[in-house]
């Protein structure tokens, strides 16, 4: 289907590619959808829901019906438009949304059940039986959820994220975007042009006519090299804008190597976030088409596309070709075919007052198409005369237009609205609807060329100017100047299904319907039919569905409003948007100072937080965990262990006002604490809900030292310069984070004085150190820092030294404790020590638990303020019914408490209405010998000795457990203290 003389590809450079398993041939300069048409394949599809045959619509990103797959395997990339997609030797593509075969598609039976299949059925027939939807309802509609699929393996493609600034960023390289781009580049401004096409020029690459007496194209070959050649400019093709944020910040998506057999060391695409002091939007207009019966049938188009088909890749869709619209612009499709000696069957225009401007072919005003013929492609349509007549033609082809929609998109993504335009029969952007933003050419509704050429310049000019650049208008070229005149057409009256939306199968009934339903909201009914849910967005179709809509309840277009158009305008990858978050750069592998000497005792890594911890140390003749766990946590009790606190948040702050700051992040009294004492804290989030816990050292009079617990220290630094900024910007308070500065050991246990004093340079006793005491010391000739307190609800200390010597110090802890009895432990023999003594972690205050809930409801001052205390106040969060920390252990046949199992009064039935807590942690304690947990229970503070059943439906255990406090272990506290 190529056009001798047409196109600017370079036929000398013919490139082998594969669609479907079978080998065609394009050029250099195609994409995959100009040279599937080349070769005469017009099928390239299904729809989503009927699965019906579909063909190329557009020649652009809003393309709703030519999606396919390109590449295979792990670097399978589905729901690629084949309109944008170039061309490349060995490209692999595969149709989607079919089986077993593109022109066989068995559940192509969908459209034979149509009439029950209309808008909104899943909401009438998925109701019932109710007992259908897991065993029915929910497997079939997953299987069938979605068009393309990925391939389920790691992505091998690497992507790229890039930060860019400049004066003024222009949206779009046609006319209006690249004479924007000209006049702010040579008022001296920093100029960004985005395009998301290979080359710059916009619609000036698909038409024939000429722009300063020289062929349009040609013309913006000229202006583009001019661009490049300015050191202030810089050109951004294959880069779609896709997104307007606040202060001037825009996504952008560069497809850095679509269109390459070998990609190198290159990224596949690359996220931008430009921050540009002013914008100027020139992204042009979308084609809408018009809905008749069986408009969907490969072969149909929009009017333009298949002109842009013509003149810029030189293929047609059909050998024989009609053009069908309510506007010139169709008669330029029309001519521009018949010059290239095409055989235009007819040239249909709804307007009874049009005039023929294509030239010597047969020419129908005042008629409309009626009906596409057909099946896998269009073979023939039939049309409705001004006289009442129906005419049947033979055609291959028929361009659609239905008229256009400027691509408002980018204006709305603030909460600006659209304006609708009545002469334009389209919306338009609203003044101002993005700070910094101004709009030309098609995109504000300028629909000639010379338009596009002024309003640029003129846009270009001013934001360049409003930025203190002085420059002059550049000379605007002499350019087409056609006005446009829409006709109001928006669906054809007859019988049978005309199709709005046909990506996912929405028709003008369905839109009936919704409003016949009183689904009458412009927003109401796009969820109800999924007008305009589909990949691309509505682009073409959402004006189309707004107008059936509005006519359909009696109201106009203004009235009937539009739906909102958010980020992103064309869709994004999401290995795009966490570039570098793959793997380890998703997850790094943060190791502690003692790391290798934990691996090299044989103990199995965890992960906490993004820290690597040991799990236990095994010990010859241990064959399982729980003998390594059992015997670390006697060891702690009856001798002394050494465990690596070192992921412990640390943040160190200074300032005259440090203690009135901590004062206002904590729930207690910090401003008190003396120089040396340590004090244990609780902070909330501003929602009255826990945040996280730990404790504050005062080591000086300006000098403070907070830990945090380790999933939460980047959440509480953050939190912290919240605070200051929010609500303590005039405190005398400096923070900084020092976690990885420090190596910090726990040494705990009745032995734990006596191993550091055989370390210490001067030694310690109780008096020197007693319980929740701080203060600089000296081990072995370095300055360390020295805690007395406690996890393990044991006599402990931590003992803190520079990170360099963190490594040589952990060995050193672990031999003396090994000679006096004791050793290593890990987080296994920590969570059981911390649960004997009811000490919580993140697994309790896991987001929705408050003071009053983990009972330190007293911890809330009432002489000061601090963040969440007007909200943890409310009636809700302190009600005595609510779900409170408790302690279990096991009283039935069963030994066994997982975590996160459910509570149930001990004769209820185990189903959600009877909930009453579940379980937080566990773990066997060999001090008590019986397995103990932590959990939340419905008024549990006032159910100490109780029985209640715990039930785990996912492991199938049931069992009775008594209800206690949650410090099981010396509830005096005289082992710490001692």
């Amino acid at each position: 289907m190529r056009i001798d003389g047409k196109g600017r590809i370079d036929r000398s450079r013919p490139i082998g590619f594969r669609f479907d398993g079978r080998g065609y041939q394009g050029f250099a300069g195609d994409t995959l959808a100009s040279a599937l048409l080349g070769e005469g394949v017009r099928l390239v599809g299904r729809s989503f829901k009927y699965h019906r045959p579909r063909g190329v619509l557009t020649a652009g990103s809003e393309e709703p019906n030519a999606l396919v797959t390109v590449r295979s395997g792990a670097r399978a990339e589905p729901n690629t438009r084949a309109t944008m997609q170039e061309l490349f030797e060995g490209l692999e593509a595969r149709s989607q949304n079919r089986w077993p075969s593109l022109a066989l598609d068995l559940m192509a039976v969908n459209d034979l059940a149509s009439p029950f299949l209309g808008a909104g059925f899943y909401y009438k027939t998925f109701m019932w039986p109710k007992a259908f939807w897991e065993k029915l309802y929910e497997p079939v509609i997953r299987r069938a959820a979605g068009l393309g699929a990925l391939s389920g393996k790691p992505v091998e493609d690497r992507y790229d994220r890039a930060f860019a600034f400049c004066d003024v960023l222009v949206i779009g390289g046609g006319p209006a975007g690249l004479m924007a781009a000209l006049a702010a580049g040579r008022a001296g401004a920093d100029v960004i042009l985005c395009d998301e096409g290979p080359q710059l020029g916009g619609r000036l690459l698909n038409e024939v006519e000429e722009v300063d007496g020289k062929p349009a194209h040609l013309w913006a070959a000229d202006v583009a090299a001019e661009l490049a050649g300015m050191d202030n400019v810089r050109v951004m093709t294959r880069t779609a804008v896709t997104g307007a944020f606040d202060q001037g910040t825009y996504g952008a998506l560069q497809k850095v190597s679509h269109h390459l057999a070998d990609a190198g060391d290159r990224p596949l695409e690359t996220f931008w976030r430009i921050a540009a002091k002013r914008a100027v939007l020139c992204a042009g207009a979308l084609e809408r088409h018009v809905a008749f019966r069986d408009n969907d049938r490969p072969g149909i188009m929009m009017a333009g596309a298949m002109r842009g088909y013509l003149n810029r890749y030189g293929v047609v869709a059909g050998k024989t070709v009609a053009v069908f619209g309510n506007n010139d612009d169709a008669h330029r499709t029309a001519r521009d075919l018949a010059g290239a000696g095409m055989h235009v069957v007819a040239l249909i225009d709804s307007r009874h007052d049009a005039q023929n401007l294509a030239g010597d072919v047969p020419f129908y005003p005042g008629a409309q198409v009626t009906r596409g013929l057909g099946r896998q492609g269009l073979e023939g349509i039939a049309l409705r005369l001004p006289d009442g007549r129906e005419e049947r033609l033979a055609v291959q082809a028929l361009g659609v237009s239905g008229g256009w929609n400027p691509s408002v998109h980018l204006t709305c993504h603030l909460n600006g609205r659209p304006v609708w335009n009545d002469d334009l029969l389209a919306f338009v952007p609203r003044d101002g609807a993005v700070p910094g933003m101004s709009v030309a050419g098609a995109a504000r509704g300028a629909f000639s060329t010379a338009a596009c050429l002024h309003e640029g310049a003129e846009a270009g000019l001013e934001a360049a100017r409003a930025l203190g650049r002085k420059g002059a208008l550049p000379n605007v070229p002499q350019a087409e100047d056609t006005p446009y005149r829409p006709g109001r057409l928006w669906a054809v009256a007859g019988k049978g299904r005309a199709w709005l939306d046909f990506q996912n199968d929405v028709t003008v009934k369905d839109v009936k319907q919704a409003a016949q339903e009183n689904f009458r909201s412009v927003e109401h009914m796009k969820r109800y039919t999924t007008q305009g849910m589909a990949t691309d967005q509505g682009k073409s179709s959402n004006v189309l569905a707004l107008a059936v809509l509005a006519d359909a309840t009696g109201r106009g277009i203004p009235e009937t409003g539009t739906t909102t158009f958010r980020p992103p305008y064309t869709p994004v990858a999401i290995a795009a948007l966490g570039a570098g978050a793959q793997g380890k750069g998703f997850a790094p592998q943060r190791f502690t100072t003692s790391h290798k000497a934990t691996v090299e005792r044989g103990a199995p890594m965890i992960e906490a937080g993004l820290w690597y911890r040991p799990s236990y140390f095994p010990r010859p003749g241990e064959t399982t965990w729980r003998q390594s766990c059992d015997r670390e946590v006697r060891m702690v009790r009856e001798a002394v262990g050494i465990c690596d606190v070192s992921t412990l948040g640390k943040i160190e702050l200074f300032g005259a006002d440090v203690g009135a700051f901590l004062d206002f992040v904590y729930t207690n009294v910090f401003s008190t604490l003396k120089v040396g004492k340590v004090r244990y804290g609780l902070m909330l989030r501003e929602d009255g809900h826990v945040m996280d816990d730990g404790t504050c050292a005062r080591l000086g009079d300006n000098h403070w030292v907070m830990t945090t617990t380790t999933a939460a220290a980047g959440l509480v630094m953050r939190h912290l310069d919240w605070v200051k900024q929010a609500f303590c910007a005039g405190m005398d308070v400096r923070f900084t984070s020092a976690t990885e500065q420090w190596a910090q050991f726990a040494v705990a246990g009745p032995k734990s004085r006596d191993l550091l004093n055989g370390l210490l340079d001067a030694p310690i006793d109780n008096d020197r150190c007693p319980y929740m005491a701080c203060g600089a010391v000296s081990v072995m000739g370095v300055g360390a820092r020295l805690f007395r307190i406690s996890f393990s609800g044991e006599h402990a200390y931590e003992i803190a030294v520079p990170a360099r010597y963190g490594d040589s110090l952990f060995r050193e802890l672990v031999a003396r404790a090994e000679a006096m009895g004791g050793g290593a432990y890990g987080m296994e023999a920590l969570n059981v020590l911390r649960i004997e003594k009811g000490h919580i972690t993140h697994s309790e205050i896991h987001g929705r638990t408050t003071a009053f809930d983990i009972g330190f409801q007293r911890m809330l001052s009432d002489k000061k303020d601090f963040v969440g205390k007007a909200l943890a106040a409310r009636p809700g969060l302190v009600d005595e019914t609510r779900e409170q920390l408790i302690g279990l252990r096991p009283v039935g046949a069963v030994k066994q408490i997982p975590a996160g199992a459910h509570l149930f009064e001990a004769d209820a039935a185990p189903v959600r209405e009877n909930d009453l807590g579940y379980v937080t942690s566990t773990g066997f304690s060999p001090t008590l010998n019986e397995v103990r947990a932590l959990a939340f229970l419905r008024g549990g503070r006032a159910r100490y000795g109780d029985r209640v059943k715990l039930v785990d439906h996912l492991r199938g255990v049931e069992t009775l457990c008594e209800v206690s406090d949650p410090v099981a272990f010396d509830q005096e506290g005289g082992r710490l203290r001692g």
